[in-house]
């Protein structure tokens, strides 16, 4: 493995977190855990995920905290918008968010990931 750290952004008691983190321990891979629900989420943090994924891919409309949204909040989200729900309410960030390096991921599939790491390694 290379100099590239692995950071998993999370919270603790996401099943797909805890999943992705008992791979990483299987594999042996180290990593640093971020709990945006204890640790928080920042604007630059978000922005940075954003130069890789789109805003639709990082924020997670199927969460139970998406549907207790107000309706108005659910309406014309752009980016802006979608960046400003995330940072009010973290868990409506699709999780895991996982950097290496510069490379940025959503969510976790065991192949998908491995696949990822070697691409970005």
């Amino acid at each position: 493995m290379s100099g590239n750290n692995l950071v998993l952004f999370g919270i603790k008691n996401c099943d797909t977190v805890k999943k992705a983190r008992k791979h990483l321990e299987q594999q042996s891979r180290p990593y640093q855990f971020h709990d945006f629900r204890e640790q928080g989420l920042d604007l630059e943090t978000v922005e940075r995920w954003l130069t890789q994924v789109e805003f639709k891919v990082l924020l997670n409309t199927r969460s139970t905290s998406w549907r207790q949204l107000d309706d108005s909040d659910k309406q014309d989200v752009d980016q802006a918008k979608a960046i400003e729900l995330m940072l009010a309410n973290p868990t409506l960030v699709k999780r895991p968010v996982i950097e290496l390096g510069t490379a940025v991921t959503v969510g976790f599939k065991p192949a998908d990931f491995e696949q990822w790491v070697a691409q970005h390694d």
